[in-house]
C-alpha cells in the first residue's frame, strides 16, 4: 500500500489565469521509490491558522470586523477555511514537484480575503489538509486503487505580500465590494440624480457628510 507525505515548498502568483491564482508548488513522497504512479487525484482543503501568528495594532484594528474586539482574541480567534482546490499528480516514481492552483477572491463579503487584506506584514500561516485517491501499480503489474488518508497534512507559510501583488496585478489601485440589490439601486440613484462620472466620486461625495453625522 503507498504511503505518500506532501510538502508545500513554495509560491507564487500565477500572472495571467482568468482570475487571481496562487500556485502552490507541492512535493509527492513515497517511501518506497520504486513503485509506480499512474496518477494521483488530490484533493486539498486549505485553512488558514490565523492563531499561529503575532499580530501589530494596525492588523489588530484591520481585523476587528472579522475577530472581534482584541481583548477577547482568545476565544475568538480560529483557523479560518480559505478554499478547496484539486489537482491530477501525474505518473511517478518515488518523488514528483506539482502546482496545485488556488484561485483567490477580492470579494470582502469572504473571510479570507478580509483576513489577507488586514494583515500588513509577515507571512500568513496556512495548513493544507490532503485527501484523493491513488492509482498505482501491484508488484504483478495490475492496476490498484487506494484513498489518501485523511491524516495527511502539511503546513506553509505564504508571505503576505505574495497575495497583496497578486492583486496589485490583477486589480491595480482597486477594490471589490459587493451590495445589496437595494443599496446598489439607491447609490445608483444618487450617481446619476448628480451626473457623477464614476463610483468614487458618488462614494466620495457620500463620505464627507457621513463623517460628519458620525461625529
Amino acid at each position: 500500500m503507498p504511503g505518500l507525505t506532501f510538502t508545500v515548498e513554495s509560491a507564487a502568483p500565477v500572472p495571467f489565469a482568468a482570475a487571481p491564482t496562487i500556485a502552490f508548488r507541492l512535493r509527492a513522497v513515497n517511501p518506497n521509490a520504486t513503485q509506480s504512479f499512474h496518477s494521483v487525484a488530490l484533493r486539498c482543503q486549505v485553512m488558514i491558522e490565523a492563531q499561529r501568528r503575532h499580530y501589530n495594532k494596525t492588523e489588530r484594528d484591520n481585523l476587528r470586523d472579522l475577530f472581534g474586539e482584541p481583548e477577547r482574541w482568545s476565544q475568538t480567534l480560529r483557523s479560518i477555511l480559505w478554499t478547496h482546490a484539486a489537482t491530477t499528480v501525474p505518473a511517478f516514481c518515488g518523488t514528483i514537484d506539482t502546482d496545485l492552483a488556488v484561485p483567490c477572491t477580492f470579494d470582502f463579503n469572504v473571510g479570507a480575503a478580509k483576513y489577507f487584506y488586514g494583515v500588513d506584514e509577515d507571512d500568513v500561516p496556512l495548513c493544507f489538509q490532503f485527501s484523493g485517491t491513488i492509482f498505482y501499480a501491484a508488484a504483478d503489474g495490475t492496476l490498484q486503487i487506494d484513498q489518501i488518508g485523511w491524516d495527511k497534512e502539511a503546513r506553509f507559510r505564504l508571505p503576505f505580500k505574495v497575495w497583496r501583488d497578486m492583486m496589485d496585478h490583477y486589480y491595480p489601485n482597486s477594490a471589490w465590494l459587493r451590495l445589496r440589490r437595494d443599496a446598489f439601486e439607491r447609490l445608483y440613484a444618487y450617481k446619476r440624480s448628480r451626473g457623477l462620472a464614476t463610483w468614487e466620486e458618488a462614494i466620495e461625495n457620500l463620505l464627507p457628510a457621513e463623517t460628519e453625522a458620525a461625529c
